[in-house]
């Protein structure tokens, strides 16, 4: 038989924080910013005065425009800080924010006494401005990944119960219909017990490929794709189902880029091979980046558009996990970074049937407009859920994380909101994951901090 589920209303997809008027705490985990519903009208609400630290592409789309564009009535920015001068100005007038700037973060947080930080800095420094902001009065709101080693991990953990403050990861695949409508099926017990999972990502030769030419390139920088890109899907994996991990043992190589090219530059635009090298990237062709990152490389030298051959590349562009899970679910994980399409494949196998589905992101805009889920019970027929796209970046999640972040009177019906514990976990798969293939063994998940693994998830609830 076929379904065709309609389109979720965004307020179905709202969860649990809002305005951050308040607070609410679920022993033993921390507390979660949650809304305040004595307030009815946008003119009641008090606005939240939001800083920004990292006015890259992220910082000024995701986390600078669309928030001055979609919540004028709950929010101001008072302060954008980054150590690249002229791309601070850029993103000021990108962001349309009226407000200082700052090259000097800790005179940012003493004149402007933000309620929020937001973080969209390097992965690898994360750390030190979520302490910071921490220890200054804010709450956090992070980018993926929280961190990029254990240790960085520890220390946020660390202020976190010091300070009282929280931190909150901007995971916004829970967010996308598709994604949630699994999650529906799985709570269901559509396919009875859950026992394994099978799920390959799939990075095609443009997304994939770009991880190459910036900072990402370098596992000092990133944490390597197992904690930038895959901390998503770990968190994926943790929410479907409803466990946390316990050991992971991995496999992983360079194959593709970096040292595997047969000629190489600095980068694209003083290349001398841009007619043979299918990975050309013509940035002066696209406007935001030229603004952003062209016109501002002499600051600090970051070149936008590096070549994916370069020698210092130290990442993997393929890797291979196995996963077990405290309440005893096996999970076999695959990432390439050299796809033809972009998208995954996932199976939940369970003890009276299946999920399946393939998801293809990159598909063409004239190609079908909805996302297949396909459940398989035992003897019996299969059934398909067509999920429409969602209308915002990152299968529709973005627009629905941000409204359960700033809207008030929210609720959390599939429990998407991310903890502190929750980015913790998903990078210490990937740290783990890095640390297994250095070791050739399996690494424990409760040996690389004080997170004890716990055999059923742990939400966050409102008050």
């Amino acid at each position: 038989m076929k379904e065709k589920t309609s389109q979720m209303s965004r307020r179905n997809f709202l969860a649990s924080t809002g305005a951050l008027t308040g607070a609410a705490l679920l022993s033993p985990t921390p507390t979660v910013w949650a809304a305040n519903d004595t307030l009815s009208s946008p003119q009641q609400v008090k606005k939240l005065r939001v800083a920004l630290i990292g006015t890259g592409s992220r910082g000024c789309n995701m986390w600078g425009s669309d928030l001055v564009k979609d919540y004028p009535n709950h929010l101001t920015f008072v302060g954008l800080c980054d150590n690249n001068p002229g791309r601070l100005e850029t993103g000021k007038r990108l962001i349309g924010a009226d407000c200082p700037t700052y090259t000097d973060f800790e005179k940012m947080m003493q004149e402007t006494h933000p309620d929020i930080l937001i973080v969209c800095t390097m992965d690898s420094n994360h750390h030190e401005f979520i302490i910071r902001g921490m220890e200054l009065g804010a709450e956090v709101i992070t980018e993926k990944p929280l961190t990029t080693d254990e240790s960085k991990v520890q220390a946020i953990l660390d202020a976190e119960k010091r300070t009282g403050k929280n931190c909150r990861i901007t995971f916004n695949y829970r967010y996308s219909p598709h994604r949630v409508k699994m999650w529906e099926l799985l709570r269901a017990g559509e396919i009875g017990e859950l026992t394994s999972v099978d799920f390959h990502w799939y990075l095609d030769t443009s997304h994939g490929a770009d991880y190459f030419r910036r900072w990402h390139r370098l596992v000092e920088c990133g944490g390597s794709l197992w904690v930038h890109k895959a901390s998503h899907h770990f968190d994926l994996l943790s929410w479907w189902i409803d466990s946390e991990p316990e050991s992971v043992y991995a496999l992983g190589a360079l194959d593709h880029y970096g040292k595997n090219g047969t000629f190489r530059s600095t980068n694209c635009r003083s290349c001398p091979h841009t007619k043979e090298c299918k990975f050309y990237f013509n940035i002066l062709n696209n406007n935001y980046y030229k603004q952003l990152y062209v016109d501002n490389e002499q600051y600090d030298g970051y070149l936008r558009d590096g070549c994916v051959y370069r020698t210092d590349v130290n990442i993997y562009d393929k890797m291979a996990a196995t996963i077990k899970y405290m309440n005893g679910v096996q999970v076999s994980y695959s990432l390439t970074a050299y796809s033809p399409y972009e998208g995954y494949r996932i199976a939940f196998n369970g003890t009276k049937g299946r999920i399946d589905a393939w998801i293809q992101e990159s598909r063409p805009v004239s190609d079908k407009n909805y996302d297949e889920i396909v459940l398989f019970k035992n003897f019996n027929k299969r059934e398909y859920f067509q999920i429409p796209f969602g209308t915002s970046g990152h299968g529709g999640g973005d627009a629905l994380l941000k409204d359960q972040i700033f809207l008030p009177d929210v609720a959390d019906p599939y429990k998407q909101c991310a903890s502190l514990r929750d980015g913790a976990l998903a990078c210490l798969v990937g740290i783990a994951a890095r640390k297994s293939i250095a070791s050739g063994g399996p690494i424990k998940i409760g040996d690389l901090t004080t997170i004890k693994p716990q055999v059923q998830k742990e939400y966050l609830r409102v008050r």
